[in-house]
């Protein structure tokens, strides 16, 4: 049925602006054209959530799309086929997953089915997937989530819990005994040194159905986006991969994919534990509030690791970066420039066992309504002095402290400067004609109502 109607909208992949430009519009004799060329593109765009073009020039390209693949797709060498493999072993678990309003699509990213039950199966996502579009803060509840399954069908899903510090969401659907379920509760704890690891991240389009596929090694560095839980990887992915899994060459679950501009953000397997097993014993996730900014010390400048040398040779563990005024490791003693190398005994090596361990007390504490006290013991570069201190944690609502910008989809225009040949425009949706051309397939009414969950 898809087949057999499409407009003249391609996803072919093109790395350069081409230099000459063309607009219809200064043509009056081809007016009547553009109308009806204009008629076609709102009725395959603007359903899909895609802004309409602000004028019509040959070569134009519309970039950060839900359906721009990712992956090396032209490699045949040995890693490229091990890539595959792996995404092949855990493709039945992997679903992609799109909210409406009204027939608006407004958001799409991947999902991994996690377990299931007698009846319902659970979905891993990302929390942008219901996020309102005039406040990002907020989820609209109401809109409309539909499902693409491995094998192409579509089906209903329903938001069951999120939580907007860590952009995660869970979306239930219907049981189907031909998918299968990513050990993400049941495989044994990750080694955080992974810098010798190869890594598989995991998306499957829309609107296409596509499984994709890239590899990388994980990245010591922090992520530029606000959640500072987030580590990164040299996987990269577009935004049909928001979601999606991270996982080794194993097959194990590593993290989901969050997606920017350079390196790939995602949340680790044991922050994500954590949020599921508070969702089942709260309802939401509980976040203990500290007041401390952080990171792991070995990632942090050289001239700041020479300065706590100069006191503590070869010393592992967590930089304080601020302590907010009025905080609970304020009123505690804690300072800027302090080294946490230890939480409750636990020697700590890196920034994201610290989130792990505060978000594991809370689930014991709150059960038993008692204060959230921390035993922290620091290294004070300063004058050379270790010491311990309790801190009073405090239980705060953080949905609203981490942003999550996503790409948002525009249309670029060649130009006939000569730089132009030196823009370079990942696998973008282009207008133009061409024989051997990807055609993004005009959706009739029957399809339409499927789509759109209207039967």
């Amino acid at each position: 049925m898809r087949n057999n109607q499409s407009t003249q909208v391609e996803g072919a992949s093109t790395t350069k602006k081409r230099k000459t430009s063309y607009s219809n519009s200064n043509r009056e004799d081809l007016s009547p054209v553009v109308d009806g060329f204009t008629r076609i593109l709102r009725r395959n765009l603007l359903p899909r959530g895609y802004p309409m073009p602000s004028e019509f020039t040959d070569g134009m390209h519309m970039v950060n799309n839900f359906e721009e693949s990712f992956g090396d797709l032209d490699d045949c060498n040995e890693e490229y086929n091990k890539v595959n493999l792996v995404a092949l072993r855990i493709s039945q678990s992997i679903v992609s997953l799109a909210s409406f309003k009204g027939r608006t699509k407004l958001f799409a990213c991947t999902g991994t089915i996690m377990e299931y039950g007698p009846a319902k199966m659970s979905i891993l996502t990302s929390a942008s997937l219901v996020r309102c579009t005039k406040d990002e803060n907020k989820t609209d509840e109401k809109l409309k989530i539909k499902v693409r399954l491995p094998n192409g069908k579509l089906t209903k899903g329903k938001l069951w819990n999120y939580d907007l510090y860590y952009n995660i969401a869970v979306v239930k659907i219907k049981y189907f005994p031909e998918l299968s379920t990513a050990q993400i509760h049941n495989q044994g704890q990750p080694n955080v040194k992974l810098s010798q690891s190869k890594l598989v991240a995991v998306g499957r389009g829309f609107e296409s159905g596509e499984l994709m596929a890239t590899g990388g090694t994980l990245l010591y560095k922090p992520s530029k986006l606000d959640c500072k839980e987030l580590m990164t990887s040299t996987c990269k992915i577009t935004k049909a991969g928001i979601g999606g899994p991270l996982v080794g060459f194993d097959g194990n679950f590593v993290g989901m994919n969050f997606c920017d501009k350079k390196d790939t953000p995602f949340l680790p397997i044991n922050i994500i534990r954590k949020c599921l097993k508070h969702f089942d014993m709260f309802g939401r996730v509980v976040q203990p509030w500290l007041g401390l900014r952080i990171g792991s010390l070995k990632h942090e400048k050289l001239d700041i690791r020479e300065q706590i040398h100069g006191s503590f040779s070869n010393t592992d563990g967590i930089y304080v970066k601020e302590v907010f005024d009025g905080s609970p490791a304020a009123d505690s003693g804690i300072n800027v420039g302090d080294v946490i190398t230890k939480l409750d005994g636990v020697d700590l090596f890196h920034a994201q066992e610290f989130y792990e361990l505060i978000l594991g007390k809370s689930e014991d504490i709150l059960r038993r309504d008692e204060e959230m006290l921390f035993k922290v013991s620091i290294l004070r570069p300063s004058n050379g002095v270790t010491f311990g201190v309790i801190v009073n944690a405090d239980v705060v609502d953080m949905s609203r402290k981490n942003r999550w910008p996503v790409p948002k989809a525009e249309w670029l225009y060649p130009c006939t400067d000569d730089r132009c040949d030196e823009i370079a425009v990942p696998d973008p949706i282009v207008i133009r004609t061409c024989e051997d051309s990807y055609y993004l397939p005009a959706l009739d009414e029957s399809e339409l109502r499927l789509y759109y969950g209207e039967e």
